[in-house]
């Protein structure tokens, strides 16, 4: 197989994320391979001709499908690997891993960070896997699975040290209903990546507790500021926060119907408990996740983040909503 400008991509993840960027993939390539975890869920896809537990109306190819529910021969048979599995997931995934992708290309889609060892998912595949940096692509924007699915005109931010290789991947993926920007911003985009989900549950636990528009505006205000902040401070250099991949993904994250993260805050706004919202959410809310592991980095770096606190003293610490709210509020600017 050699159908996508010279490469052999695999999409490694079976969700919604996963399923969207196959098929902005299947527009520009003949044939890709797809691993997913089950062997069941593979044989409904291919019987049904369409993805059974997520994004279920967008109708696939199969005959240009070559699935895998074994993570090493999906590997072994391609040099080009798309991370879109969650990032609570993801370690867990590559503990079976045995194959050397050390001299594969490996594009992170999944826009989180690497729980108990509150690393980047770039800084990982760096360190344990040997991913050299410049063979490693971060994918990030504000593009949500279901209107990618829907055909929506969206945009992605394409980001690596090398940035021919960027642009080669970015090829893969334009198209009339998708364009692509260019960044080096690797890490930088990562942390956003993070950072947008966190705020995405402070905004939906205002939403839930009916704090208005108006304190809504305020709060993306000073999240864009608080995320630019720790950014700064952490991946020093020069990047726009305005920029699509940055408060682009923030708004859509923080105010959009899609949002598992706004809808998971949402639910704890409303006094639902932590617990209980966790066990409805159909999909991973990965500022649960990332909310933890980014309150334990910055006791390293001790830069001043007010609604991260906020939202992990609710999260981890049953701090009141209504005390959140003030607590917030307190330290807008």
């Amino acid at each position: 197989m050699d159908s996508c400008g010279g490469r052999k991509i695999a999409v490694m993840g079976g969700g919604s994320w996963a399923t969207a960027l196959a098929k902005i993939l299947l527009y520009n390539c003949s044939e890709i391979i797809w691993y997913m975890r089950r062997d069941d869920r593979i044989e409904e896809f291919k019987r049904l001709g369409h993805n059974p537990a997520y994004l279920s109306d967008v109708e696939f190819p199969i005959d240009r499908i070559r699935f895998y529910s074994d993570i090493n021969e999906a590997c072994r048979q391609a040099d080009t690997l798309l991370m879109a599995m969650p990032s609570p997931y993801f370690k867990d995934h590559l503990a079976k891993l045995d194959t050397d992708i050390s001299g594969k290309t490996v594009v992170v889609a999944t826009k989180g960070i690497i729980p108990d060892e509150n690393e980047l998912i770039s800084d990982y595949l760096e360190m344990k896997w040997n991913v050299k940096a410049d063979n490693v692509i971060v994918v990030s924007g504000p593009c949500h699975a279901e209107e990618v699915a829907l055909g929506r005109l969206s945009y992605l931010t394409v980001a690596c040290q090398d940035i021919e290789n960027a642009r080669r991947f970015a090829d893969l993926l334009n198209g009339k209903k998708m364009k692509t920007l260019l960044s080096t911003d690797v890490r930088g985009i990562e942390y956003a990546g993070v950072l947008k989900n966190v705020y995405a549950i402070a905004s939906g636990m205002v939403h839930g507790f009916k704090g208005g528009d108006n304190y809504q505006a305020i709060l993306i205000s000073n999240s864009i500021r608080e995320m630019a902040r720790f950014i700064g401070a952490v991946v020093p250099g020069q990047r726009c926060i305005s920029d699509s991949v940055y408060l682009g993904d923030l708004l859509v994250t923080s105010y959009s119907r899609f949002s598992r993260n706004h809808n998971f805050g949402t639910m704890i706004g409303r006094g639902i408990s932590v617990k209980r919202a966790m066990m409805e959410m159909e999909m991973v809310a990965e500022g649960y996740y990332g909310t933890k592991c980014m309150h334990e980095i910055n006791e390293k770096y001790r830069v001043r983040m007010p609604i991260l606190d906020s939202v992990y003293d609710t999260l981890y610490c049953k701090c009141p909503i209504a005390r959140t709210i003030e607590r917030m509020s307190n330290e807008f600017e």
